[in-house]
């Protein structure tokens, strides 16, 4: 058995998740403590900055990197105390980084994660697995998403197709099969969640998201407009894809953008979102199995009450089911599968789906830097 930390910052920018894992190779991974720290809002500031700068100085990436390694040491003393576990308890800890980057495609493949696993093993004293995505990109993969391999340990079901449904900034999917099953497991990102969303209402308003969508559900979908949106060649790509802010941001938006409401164009974001999902659903499930399917929604847009809704109505016969369901909270899933494939490096296993990010082959994913 190893006790194994998983570190998340995702491209909502709105803090650190730390999850406490335990890791054999009997039984499927237990979250057995999680926590979360907020980011400060200058930080939160520098790294916007980072994900839209065309260029940058040495001393901002340096200044916030260390940072952000605080920020995330912080993480893992206040989970550390919250479990009562020592730092000697713990084998590793995973730390994916935060995304300012990732361009999978083009001449020169690249992902760009901030983060300094040397640092972060200094702070804490623990030993840090690292790095995780550009192995995969190495062997001709997107680099994401990792956590579907994740998925396929914890949730595949013996009778039914589940789909994970991360929403995060960005929302990807992880479609299982049965077990037994000769059908692959597959997982892709759809196309943007709370990344436009609340760029949009942070625009507008105060605060950084429309909590359970509310003004979302002030406005009116726009039809001519969600099918421009959609128009966008992503959408239409086979997988494996990936993307990210620097393919959808608000200037994206902006540059279709008519006469309508702010209201409205929230409303036709959350629509985007849901649409988005749906037709890749009807494209990669088989017709016949979507009445004995389930969609597991977590990340911070399955508390959006609205996209909930939208979700549900849009997605039937298929069904959808609460995370905590099946023993994991939706706050942490993320965070679980970054503790998980530190373990599977440190067991020598790969930690990528080559048929999930289209690698050549399975990959041992990330780098190990001693305590």
């Amino acid at each position: 058995m190893s006790l194994v930390i998983g570190l998340m910052s995702g491209t909502s920018l709105d803090g650190v998740d730390a999850a406490l894992v335990e890791c054999n190779h009997h039984h499927r991974p237990v979250l057995l403590e999680a926590t979360g720290i907020e980011m400060p809002e200058p930080l939160r500031r520098q790294l916007w900055q980072l994900c839209h700068a065309s260029e940058a100085a040495f001393e901002v990436l340096a200044e916030t990197e260390e940072a952000f390694c605080r920020l995330q040491a912080q993480a893992v003393a206040a989970l550390l105390d919250k479990s009562g576990h020592a730092v000697e308890d713990i084998a590793a800890i995973g730390s994916h980084g935060q995304t300012i980057e990732h361009r999978p495609g083009g001449a020169w493949p690249y992902t760009w994660q901030l983060d300094n696993p040397s640092r972060l093993a200094e702070l804490t004293g623990c030993r840090v697995v690292g790095d995780f995505r550009r192995r995969d990109l190495a062997a001709g993969g997107q680099g994401a998403p990792l956590a579907p391999a994740f998925h396929d340990a914890l949730f595949r079901d013996s009778r039914q197709w589940r789909v994970l449904l991360n929403l995060g900034g960005f929302a990807n999917v992880t479609l299982l099969p049965p077990e037994g099953s000769e059908m692959p497991v597959i997982g892709f990102d759809t196309g943007p969640a709370n990344a436009l969303l609340d760029g949009w209402y942070a625009r507008h308003h105060e605060g950084r998201f429309d909590r359970d969508g509310t003004w979302a559900g002030q406005g009116r979908s726009q039809p001519a407009l969600l099918e421009h949106l959609l128009s966008d060649p992503f959408f239409e790509s086979t997988p494996p894809k990936s993307t990210g802010r620097e393919h959808f941001h608000l200037q994206w938006l902006e540059a279709q953008l008519t006469e309508e409401s702010p209201a409205d164009i929230q409303a036709t974001l959350l629509a985007l979102t849901v649409e988005s999902i749906a037709r890749e659903l009807e494209r990669h499930l088989p017709a016949e199995v979507q009445a004995n399917t389930c969609v597991i929604p977590c990340g911070g847009g399955a508390y959006n009450k609205a996209m909930m809704a939208a979700l549900a109505q849009r997605l039937s016969p298929i069904m959808v089911e609460r995370c905590e369901s099946l023993g994991w909270s939706p706050d942490w899933l993320e965070a679980g599968a970054f503790a998980w494939l530190a373990w599977r490096r440190l067991e020598g296993l790969p930690g990528n789906l080559p048929t999930v990010t289209g690698a050549i082959g399975p990959r041992i994913l990330g780098g190990v830097y001693e305590r």
